[in-house]
């Protein structure tokens, strides 16, 4: 399976009732751990005072990430999304604990 940086920036259209909102982030907490326990979501971060999350997804590519996996997310009509594809570096220090 490759993996992926994603950044994703969600943004909830103007005028969506508080309850539509808080349905769909309890649904996202639900979905992230089912991702997880498959494998495709490995890790998640949000940075400091930003509307945004970074994360490292697993799919056998691009096209799957984003139609299967993401979109498969509760907010991912709010969302936008740049997806990194990623190798292996020679020298990473982690490289050794997955081996």
């Amino acid at each position: 399976m490759q993996e992926f940086l994603v950044e994703i920036t969600t943004r909830v259209p103007e005028g969506t009732p508080a309850e539509e909102v808080d349905r769909r982030r309890a649904a996202e907490a639900v979905r992230a751990r089912e991702l997880a326990a498959a494998g495709r979501l490995a890790r998640l971060w949000r940075p400091v005072g930003e509307p945004r999350s970074i994360g490292v997804w697993r799919a056998a590519d691009e096209p799957e990430l984003r139609a299967e996996v993401l979109g498969s997310l509760p907010m991912w009509p709010w969302m936008t999304a740049v997806v990194t594809a990623l190798e292996p570096h020679p020298n990473d220090p982690g490289a050794g604990a997955r081996s």
